[in-house]
């Protein structure tokens, strides 16, 4: 199931993909919901991020290759960190360029959706229970501020910083699946899930463990090898299999 959320006539909307067509959905998605039998095609909608979440919890370093191409260890134990929701943007809007930074970085990912509160979780949790989805998302980065804080907050928080959507898709193996990234359209970064060093639900269960995740909070888990600098002009590209596109756009404000 691919879930949308959407703007249409000004009135902003969850709905189900069918046939290329939004069915509106009735309820919370984060619950049991109604598919409702009134529909809009998709072309006709203004795609928003498919959530709003109280945070966004990134993952460093998730793929040996990306720890080797950035010279750094591989961790012992999952590298995290906090994105603002003020950073988030859905598909189609435009990232920009921070007057700070020189350099800003794409970095493809695979987004986890939270379902329902979890905290504390323990071994013999089922991870999945707490999980809605899975979307794309792109970890934007200005690489020369985060080399130079060392620490990550800033360097990854710049308003627009966590483009997220098109959709959440319900029913793909988080844990085989192929994510690419194209600027301009050619290919940058090219790696599959299978080769996280931990896996969508070993990250639930750790992050649980240290702050609770909310109904459409975001995790992102890291990307593969191939990341470069984006600048004014590009348009950036994630796609991951079975769960479709997301474009964006980056812009240089005067």
């Amino acid at each position: 199931m691919k879930i949308y959320r959407y703007k249409y006539k000004n009135a902003t909307s969850y709905g189900v993909l069918k046939e290329e067509r939004l069915f509106r959905v009735s309820g919370t998605i984060f619950r049991k919901f109604k598919i409702q039998s009134d529909s809009v095609p998709i072309g006709d909608v203004i795609l928003l991020a498919p959530v709003r979440p109280s945070k966004i919890v990134a993952i460093g370093r998730n793929y040996k290759d990306h720890a080797v191409e950035m010279g750094a260890p591989l961790p012992e134990e999952p590298l995290i960190f906090l994105k603002p929701p003020s950073a988030l943007i859905g598909p189609d809007e435009i990232i920009i360029y921070p007057k700070a930074s020189k350099r800003v970085d794409f970095e493809g990912e695979l987004g986890v959706v939270i379902r329902k509160k979890a905290r504390h979780l323990s071994d013999e949790d089922n991870a999945n229970d707490f999980i809605l989805g899975y979307t794309c998302f792109n970890d934007v980065t200005a690489r020369d501020l985060q080399r130079k804080d060392v620490q990550f907050t800033r360097g990854k928080s710049f308003d627009t910083f966590a483009p997220c959507g098109p959709c959440i898709v319900t029913d793909v193996d988080p844990d085989h699946l192929k994510i690419k990234t194209f600027l301009n359209g050619k290919l940058r970064q090219s790696g599959n899930t299978k080769n996280m060093i931990f896996s969508v639900s070993y990250l639930v269960k750790f992050i649980s463990q240290i702050m609770t995740l909310n109904p459409g909070d975001v995790i992102g888990t890291g990307t593969p090898s191939g990341v470069g600098p984006m600048a004014p002009g590009d348009r950036v590209d994630v796609q991951i299999e079975g769960v479709g596109v997301l474009s964006n756009r980056v812009m240089k404000i005067k």
